[in-house]
């Protein structure tokens, strides 16, 4: 079954190649990276590598031919060595290859220079990713010019170059079945963790710690919850911000202590089987927000709410922001975060972009193997027209994406206030972001990281628990 997919994927590669002419396509993993001496970072595969073959080891390549009648896959990978395999570990190897993974045929890694002038050979056009690989449009040079030499044999070398991710990342922004389903579990773990997160909190703040509750006590809860669910890595650096912390927008979780009366925001999940989930929550350290805390907080949520009503087929991609940052902006002007004598009403706002000074990211992006994924985020085919910018200058640009069901992106508006002065003071300081992941659907959106409340008065209740 798992073989199935990797070859239909495969197959439309083939299928895209044709459509666009024919030709062959060269796509290597990721290599391994060194973080001192005698230490690697732990290894992660490239997605668009994976995504085609369900190979992790280093040292992959994968060439798919379009015009070849009979082979179509070629795999690259490390040689059987069992000394290094008592260091390293087992080995695939090329003579499992073929069967395992479903290639049509399989080489050692240490042929390539050999193997892949003569797989370019007769084909008018060579698709690698462009920009991804440092050195690998040298070794594309270094394959064309052995292939060129060859010419007075027979040989026709390619004469075009194309970027493979553009074919790539199409496929891959509309998620298959095994897809979601992975994202669906790594949305229920990314949850479990910071259900876990938000319980600590409150029972520290409540039972005491020696030396005080610290963020990276939290970030452990949640790398612990994650680890132990079978999640291979945390999706990306977890954010554990406590108090003004929250108004950094990529802060990483330090040693800042968590005290009663604090927010805490917490953007943080795991990635599954080469999958990430994405979840950022936001709640008081001690389990009971004050005030101003719950009336920032009210306006985000019914912002998200705003956004994910707006995720449907048929909508565009910047549909869900557009509807959230009205509602992030009417909440500031009847907070008084926006003076309405200085600032006017809400299109005001709107348009002159004032709003920024508390809402400076936007409310999504795409997601899957990638935390931030792949995939264009203006329609294809569409033509230029005139629009602003997020800094409010006029730009040519193509119209937003139009949603499609199997489309994954995160909805996450937020209100970030720093000390400033017309600003009130009780504000101050309170960083919010509330984020989910949506699955575009039939009719609407289905949220897959609702594991964790998100509701305040759920949250407290929880905490409490």
């Amino acid at each position: 079954m798992q073989t199935s997919i990797y070859a239909k994927r495969r197959a439309g590669v083939v299928r895209a190649l044709k459509a666009a002419g024919g030709g062959v396509a060269v796509l290597p993993t990721a290599p391994e990276r060194q973080r001192n001496r005698d230490s690697d970072f732990p290894y992660r595969h490239d997605s668009y590598f994976y995504y085609l073959t369900g190979f992790t080891e280093p040292d992959g390549w994968l060439v798919i031919q379009a015009d070849h009648k009979a082979v179509r896959t070629t795999l690259f990978c490390r040689p059987r060595n069992l000394e290094r395999e008592i260091w390293d570990g087992v080995r695939l190897g090329p003579k499992a290859a073929v069967a395992q993974l479903g290639v049509d045929q399989a080489f050692s890694v240490e042929l390539l220079d050999e193997k892949i002038p003569e797989l370019l050979a007769n084909q008018n056009a060579v698709w690698f990713p462009f920009a991804t690989h440092k050195g690998l449009e040298s070794q594309v040079d270094g394959w064309l010019n052995k292939v060129r030499g060859r010419v007075r044999l027979g040989a026709e070398c390619p004469q075009s170059q194309h970027d493979l991710c553009k074919l790539l990342d199409e496929m891959r922004l509309v998620k298959d079945r095994h897809e979601i389903a992975i994202l669906r579990r790594a949305g229920a773990i990314s949850a479990a963790g910071h259900v876990r997160a938000m319980q600590t909190s409150a029972a520290l703040l409540r039972d005491g710690v020696k030396g005080g509750l610290r963020e990276y006590h939290l970030e452990a809860e949640l790398l612990h919850e994650f680890r132990r669910h079978g999640s291979q890595f945390p999706a990306y650096t977890s954010i554990v911000a406590a108090g003004a912390n929250a108004c950094i927008l990529h802060y990483r979780a330090g040693d800042g202590e968590l005290k009663p009366g604090q927010l805490c925001l917490i953007d943080a999940a795991c990635e599954l089987d080469g999958y990430a989930s994405d979840i950022t929550r936001t709640f008081p350290a001690n389990g009971q927000f004050t005030p101003a805390q719950r009336t920032l907080y009210d306006i985000v949520l019914a912002a998200q709410q705003a956004a994910i009503k707006a995720t449907k087929p048929g909508k565009r991609f910047t549909d869900p922001h557009d509807a959230a940052t009205r509602v992030l902006v009417e909440g500031m002007l009847e907070t008084g975060l926006l003076a309405k004598a200085k600032h006017g009403r809400v299109d005001d706002v709107l348009e002159s972009g004032a709003y920024r000074q508390f809402y400076m990211h936007r409310t999504g992006h795409w997601m899957g193997m990638d935390v931030h994924d792949c995939g264009d985020y203006t329609e294809p085919g569409s033509k230029p027209r005139e629009e602003k910018d997020a800094t409010g200058q006029r730009v040519m640009r193509k119209p937003s994406r139009i949603l499609k069901p199997g489309m994954v992106l995160t909805e996450e508006p937020g209100i970030y206030v720093r000390p400033a002065k017309n600003v009130p003071r009780e504000f101050w300081n309170i960083g919010i972001r509330i984020e989910d992941d949506a699955l575009v659907t039939a009719s609407g959106c289905e949220l897959l990281t609702r594991g964790v409340p998100v509701d305040a008065d759920e949250i407290e209740a929880l905490m409490r628990g």
